[in-house]
């Protein structure tokens, strides 16, 4: 098959591009642009003021201009030619790619990955964290890859909150809307040309959805959207809110992805070999298809057989509340018109979702899933064991692990990537290093001075970055100007900077270093080795113990025994994430074990040379080998989770005052951290392949994608040979 998908879509927008610029549309549109570097230097050459407020393309493109000047400018020319030839080179050349030269044609369709969430880039705001991200960093992989794939999500107009901090630290939040024509979205169109919609049926009314399409270099990203004129008022805001509190409308939203999702690929005659649900909300897209079978007469077991092969499931987390349930009458309610080929008894799809603990009154989407699906994942070999436990009374097979990774071209800073480039590294095409010569084992080549180099500029960038950001944010809380002054000098990138930075759910710990304040006081003040801290996170609006959490960290940033070595920042985004994991020293984590499923931001500090300090869980359990980092307690866990939680910040503390401050502000005689930059080598050796997404999606390829598609094919088959039999039978009856 191709080595990408062509979803037919409306024109570009009219840009008035001149003829020999029309190119720039098609960059512009696709966000190949988001972890292609140069890409966005020749946006930003264009019009430096609306890349600086906006840093989209397609922001740069809707800008009133004489474009005169940059066509009499050669090197404005060349430069656009070549990035032009490359982004067209890259579309159309997919099968000297990865999975063309190991896999060829064992795909006869494309692997279709439904997500509720997706953080591709920061101006296009539909994820919430970690979750969205990692399917970011999935589609952008399949892309280098030449996977076929294709993604589903929903477009929420009014995106994840935007968060604040109150003069009180109180946390704030706020909803804008997101206009599509601004944003690199284009409307998808059916068969005939028009405006693609696609129909799902609620009680009492259709509820239509429209279909965009963000392309993510080679993968279409279909994106669902009731926000249109041909909806009722009370439902066109279904698509609105990601993560809305509202259980009802949660469900509804929940229908839209997984039932409108398989109708719209259907619609654009996309027939995958494999589905792949990332998290349980999209879980009704294997009642769909099962739907789908029985309305063309197969039996319910047949259905659910045929539907079970082809589906694979990544479970992201082990705590309750991060798993989805819905009250059975609800679910009974609300999914009975799209149900109606199974007959008046929804019993058979019900009891697919009792969950572990035998709670009839609840449909554990989770539990179904399990049920529904070939084979099932934890996002680390830790939380694979974990789930394994949890799920076992449920599920029919066993729970494995891949491990998450993360997409080196999104995530390592200009510089470092500058001094991979000198000894030969190719962060674009690490399936290519990882077969010949490889550039994790080649960094002992980097001299120690252009190594601590790389990373001061980046330290810089953050520095530079936080100053404007907090000076905003302190500004609106009335601060004095002289305090405003203050912040000139603040996170000197000559003081060890310790970042923080993650959702603020509360077995996370983020107020975990603040539990001997003398302690901590004594090592952020040390006249000669001084330490500080930058924290960022959100809290969802219905999560007040995580609120209180960025409470308490804001008030002791404001405290006097800490003003000037403590920050917060607000609105953590996937900006601010590159930011921190590119330019502070040590990266801390210190969850609940074994409540952190994988914590990929932590492999993206350490393929920058971060050097993670943290808890034995998760990705870090794996990943800690003694040289590129340190581990916090041990893999004992103590059921008192306030002797726990005590004991943890004992040996935090021990550690930091003992090991890691005396040993950063080691200097040899030309005043480099000799020894702090072996742990940066093995840092970014440790993490450049094993916690990629390249061997993330190999993996996935290998051993969940292609075992589903020779599964579907034999349960295809002996669905066929069971209802030829069954022909036969009636036939010979009738004789």
């Amino acid at each position: 098959m191709p080595s990408h998908l062509s979803i037919p879509t409306l024109p570009y927008p009219d840009h008035r591009l001149p003829p020999r610029l029309e190119g720039l549309a098609r960059i512009a549109y696709n966000l190949y642009w988001s972890w292609h570097p140069e890409v966005r230097a020749l946006f930003a050459r264009i019009d430096r003021e609306v890349w600086a407020g906006f840093r989209s393309p397609v922001a740069v493109l809707r800008g009133s201009r004489d474009w005169t000047s940059l066509l009499d400018d050669p090197d404005f020319m060349v430069e656009y030619q070549t990035i032009l030839e490359q982004f067209d080179a890259y579309m159309a050349n997919g099968r000297e790619h990865w999975f063309a030269r190991h896999h060829s044609e064992a795909l006869p369709g494309p692997v279709a990955y439904f997500c509720a969430e997706y953080g591709l880039h920061e101006t296009l705001p539909i994820y919430s964290g970690g979750l969205g991200v990692l399917a970011g960093d999935h589609c952008k992989a399949a892309s280098d890859m030449a996977l076929p794939f294709v993604a589903v999500g929903l477009f929420y107009r009014r995106g994840y909150f935007r968060q604040a901090i109150d003069a009180d630290g109180h946390q704030e939040h706020d909803y804008i809307n997101l206009d599509p024509q601004r944003l690199p979205l284009r409307r998808v169109v059916d068969q005939v040309g028009e405006p693609l919609t696609v129909d799902v049926e609620m009680p009492g009314r259709t509820v239509q959805a429209a279909v965009w399409l963000a392309q993510v270099g080679r993968v279409p990203l279909l994106l669902l959207d009731t926000d249109v004129p041909e909806n009722a008022e009370s439902d066109r805001p279904i698509s609105h809110i990601l993560y809305v509190r509202g259980r009802e409308m949660r469900l509804h939203q929940e229908l839209i992805l997984g039932i409108g999702g398989v109708r719209a690929l259907r619609k654009l005659g996309i027939s995958p070999s494999v589905w792949h649900l990332n998290e349980g909300h999209s879980a009704f897209l294997l009642v769909e298809q099962t739907r789908e079978l029985v309305a063309a007469g197969a039996s319910l077991q047949e259905a659910h057989e045929e539907v079970r092969a082809r589906a694979v499931f990544t479970i992201h987390t082990p705590v309750p509340a991060g798993n989805e349930r819905f009250a059975v009458d609800l679910v009974r309610r609300l999914t009975a018109p799209a149900m109606e080929p199974f007959g008046p008894d929804l019993q058979p799809i019900i009891d697919l979702g009792l969950g572990v603990g035998g709670d009839g009154s609840q449909f554990d989407m989770t539990a179904f899933a399990l049920r529904s699906t070939s084979a099932a994942n934890g996002v680390s070999l830790l939380h694979g064991q974990v789930a394994n436990e949890t799920w076992s009374p449920v599920s029919e097979h066993a729970i494995g692990g891949i491990t998450n990774g993360v997409h080196p071209p999104t995530w390592v800073g200009h510089p470092m990537r500058a001094v991979f480039a000198e000894i030969g590294g190719d962060l674009d095409h690490l399936e290519d290093e990882y077969e010949v010569d490889r550039l994790w084992d080649r960094l002992e080549q980097i001299p120690d001075k252009v190594l601590w180099e790389a990373h001061l500029q980046q330290k810089q960038a953050l520095q530079a970055y936080a100053q404007i950001r907090l000076r905003r944010q302190l500004a609106r809380h009335g601060e004095a100007p002289g305090t405003l002054e203050e912040l000139a000098g603040i996170l000197d990138p000559a003081v060890l900077t310790i970042g923080f930075a993650r959702r603020m759910a509360t077995y996370k710990r983020a107020a975990l270093i603040f539990s001997d304040m003398d302690r901590l006081v004594s090592l952020c003040n040390d006249a000669s080795r001084p330490v500080q801290f930058i924290f960022a996170g959100k809290a969802h609006p219905a999560d007040r113990p995580g609120q209180s959490v960025i409470q308490t960290i804001f008030e002791h940033s404001r405290s006097d025994a800490l003003r000037g070595r403590v920050f917060i920042l607000e609105d953590y985004d996937m900006r601010v994430a590159r930011y921190l994991v590119q330019g502070v020293d040590i990266w801390l984590n210190n969850p609940r074990r074994p409540l952190e499923a994988s914590g990929t931001s932590g492999m993206k500090a350490a393929m920058n040379g971060v050097v993670n300090v943290s808890i034995l869980d998760g990705w870090w359990d794996e990943a800690y080998d003694g040289l590129n980092g340190w581990a916090i307690g041990s893999r004992d866990s103590d059921p008192d989770e306030g002797a726990q939680d005590w004991a943890d910040a004992l040996d935090l503390y021990r550690l930091l005052e003992d090991e890691i401050v005396p040993l950063w502000y080691e200097r040899d005689g030309d005043e480099l951290p000799v020894r702090w930059l072996e742990r940066m080598r093995c840092a970014a050796a440790s993490s450049l392949w094993q916690f990629s997404t390249t061997r993330m999606l190999a993996q996935y390829a290998e051993g969940m994608y292609l075992p589903a598609a020779a599964g579907a094919s034999k349960a295809a088959s002996r669905n066929l040979v069971g209802a030829a039999s069954q022909q036969d039978a009636v036939v010979s009856t009738r004789s």
